[in-house]
């Protein structure tokens, strides 16, 4: 055989080799990318474990007895059997109604209207006793409210346990299927219009149409799937996602994931996702700025990716431009609405904030009836009291703390925020340009990059 063949076979099974190798290598540092990662995340719930024991512990030694731990947070039980309709509905001022359900009297005639369809005999039929609609709204408004336990409610209404159980579910059904297509919706295009310019005027934010975030509610550790609901302080929690606007009313929530998952995986799998990803947030025609085209925009915290329709800051680095650290002060003035409603929602209604003992498919159902309760209150502008806001301060689960997210951004959405660094930079410049003399030259304003509607470049 000629040489030159056994030279090409010879590089050809070299080439093989060298390819073979190639691959192994590779494979064998995704294992070990992958192991390290399995170990990371069982080390974090170790952590979160003995965390949580060690929380445990403390509120052992420090926590009063049952005895003085009802009389210091429940609702005192009357020794009138009457008491809901001799005391509450003829000597109740406005209040006694604030400091027992958190609304007014109008707001509870209201929801007893609205969802006298829905309750108005089912529960006559299901209990096998008479129990009126009102009597019903009140237990499930008080269990929300104060987070007063079921044995309580049992007392101080004259009924079986089973059954306040029974009207706390079902009421918060019934207010999610009747009130929530009148209370909380996804805006319509000129819903969203106004939504970019009530937030523009009040936030200084322009294109924006709501600020995003979730709220870990703090349940009881479940019968089962204890880890999933593990989240990174160290506490069980179940996951509501919320977008609120300029005035920080809710027309978007989404409830019942365990505390173990991020925010990023939340907003993939909500219709808002799906709604954002086949241009939902595109107006037609496109709004520009700057003379640029630009769809509306959410804000968010860092546990998002970027997108063009959601921005987030710039990561915190020594290397930032003004324009840059500008932005990032302007999106986080934006988020305060956000907070501020998560505040005023757990302050309300307490369920939110305390130890919740229910079902965690019922925890997630008052969440959402929580949040339309909220969006009633401020359209009707039922007063609301600063001491609920001292009571959270007493909360012993702090809520998490936003981690940068792993998912990738999305490459065209740069564009996106950097439009916005020239837009506020061109806003610094024009309020300088008002406060000094009318001779200061007219200093020039860098050229915007190019993007359309859906933040291509």
């Amino acid at each position: 055989m000629p040489r030159s063949y056994l030279k090409t076979d010879e590089a050809r099974d070299a080439a093989e080799i060298k390819y073979l190798l190639a691959s192994k290598i590779r494979r064998r540092k995704q294992e070990i990318h992958n192991y390290i990662l399995e170990r990371r995340a069982e080390v974090n719930k170790r952590i979160r474990y003995r965390r949580h024991l060690f929380q445990n512990y403390l509120s052992t030694r420090t926590s009063p007895s049952p005895v003085e731990e009802d009389l210091q947070n429940h609702v005192p039980i009357p020794s009138d059997p009457d008491w809901w309709e001799r005391v509450v509905m003829t000597e109740f001022g406005p209040e006694d109604w604030l400091d027992k359900f958190h609304v007014t009297r109008d707001i509870f005639l209201l929801l007893s209207s609205k969802l006298k369809p829905q309750l108005e005999q089912m529960y006559i039929q299901q209990t096998g006793q008479t129990i009126t609609l009102e009597r019903c709204i009140a237990m499930a408004l008080m269990r929300l409210s104060t987070s007063t336990e079921y044995c309580f409610l049992s007392e101080l209404f004259g009924v079986p346990i089973p059954v306040v159980c029974q009207c706390v579910r079902e009421v918060c059904e019934a207010i999610i299927l009747l009130l929530k297509p009148l209370y909380m919706q996804l805006p319509a295009d000129h819903e969203l219009e106004e939504n970019a310019e009530q937030f523009h005027t009040r936030w200084g934010f322009p294109h924006c149409i709501g600020v995003i975030d979730s709220l870990h509610i703090p349940v009881k550790s479940p019968a089962t799937d204890t880890q999933d609901c593990w989240n990174p302080r160290g506490w069980h929690s179940v996951v509501l996602q919320g977008v609120v606007n300029a005035q920080g009313t809710f027309w978007d929530v989404c409830s019942g994931f365990t505390g173990s998952t991020d925010d990023m995986t939340i907003l993939q799998t909500s219709e808002l996702w799906t709604m954002a990803e086949q241009g939902g947030f595109c107006s037609q025609p496109p709004k520009e700025l700057m003379g640029q085209p630009l769809g509306f925009l959410l804000l968010g915290d860092a546990g998002y990716s970027l997108q063009t329709w959601l921005l987030k800051c710039y990561p915190s680095s020594l290397n930032l431009t003004h324009q840059q650290l500008t932005f990032n002060v302007q999106l986080n003035h934006g988020l305060k609405v956000i907070e501020h409603a998560f505040q005023r929602l757990k302050a309300r209604w307490q369920c939110l904030h305390n130890r919740n003992d229910s079902n965690l498919d019922l925890v997630s159902k008052m969440a959402v009836a929580c949040c339309i309760l909220h969006n009633i209150c401020n359209v009707h502008n039922s007063p609301f009291k600063e001491e609920w806001v001292e009571a959270l301060s007493q909360n012993e689960c702090p809520q998490p703390t936003d981690v940068s997210t792993v998912y990738i951004d999305d490459p065209n959405a740069e564009a996106v925020r950097s439009l916005l660094c020239s837009y506020f930079e061109q806003q610094q410049m024009s309020k300088t340009l008002d406060q000094s003399p009318t001779s200061s030259p007219v200093l020039p304003v860098p050229e915007p990059p190019q993007v359309d509607c859906a933040g291509t470049t």
